[in-house]
């Protein structure tokens, strides 16, 4: 098992209501090394504040996130960071690269954080193998303005990847997209889930996306259930 999470919940407090809002309630999930999941559930349920706790970008007010054997709440702001850039990939639903970087540029900033990985030549060369897999062995020297939407979220998916993270957490990857491209990425999360060996935890309002993964979870009124497996 990579993840556990254990009766997490988060609540946040609203002075002008004079009460807090609880938007995870006890939600307790276990993940496997290699595995491949979705959660789905109708906006404002809690998708992407889970994620942010799952990735350490987050707290929760109660509970425990344990990570490969690691309880993350017992970690400092600083390790947690560390922790990200080293254990986690993020691809969100805009692509955040930097419109002044070329796309190899941009895949590469992530190594520009690890102060220990200091052998640049192999991560370059990591970088242009992942771009070729990806389908953008053209566009290494291009900048953001220069590519499609499908195109640019390609390239923030192996900017994610770039570091070899033991897990990918991807929120609404798909939801500035079109269909076509939508379903093209979709299959290229299950293909680098499956080549890379990299956990891959998708939240996404897209049953079309979600049905790729190969367990379902639905996040709604705090709780999360699973939908079916295959």
């Amino acid at each position: 098992m990579l993840l556990e999470l254990k009766h997490i919940v988060k609540k946040y407090d609203m002075p002008d209501a004079g009460s807090a809002l609880t938007v995870l309630d006890g939600v307790t999930l276990s993940v496997d090394r290699g595995e491949a999941i979705a959660v789905t559930g109708p906006s404002g349920s809690g998708k992407s504040t889970l994620l942010n706790i799952v990735g350490a970008l987050d707290v929760p007010t109660s509970g425990s996130v344990i990570y490969d054997g690691i309880d993350l709440s017992a970690m400092s702001d600083n390790e947690r960071a560390r922790f990200r850039n080293s254990e986690i990939g993020f691809v969100f639903q805009l692509h955040h690269l930097l419109p002044q970087c070329t796309v190899l540029e941009n895949v590469l900033i992530p190594i520009l954080a690890a102060k220990e990985r200091s052998d640049t030549n192999s991560a370059v060369d990591r970088a242009k193998d992942l771009l070729t897999r990806v389908g953008l062995e053209n566009h290494f020297e291009y900048y953001p303005t220069q590519l499609s939407g499908g195109e640019r979220q390609r390239t923030a998916v192996v900017r994610a990847l770039i570091n070899s993270p033991g897990m990918l957490l991807a929120d609404e990857p798909t939801g500035s997209l079109d269909r076509d491209s939508a379903d093209s990425l979709g299959r290229l999360l299950m293909q680098l889930n499956e080549e890379e060996q990299v956990t891959l935890v998708v939240v996404t309002h897209s049953i079309r996306l979600a049905e790729n993964m190969k367990t379902l979870y639905s996040l709604q009124n705090g709780s999360l259930a699973e939908k079916n497996q295959h």
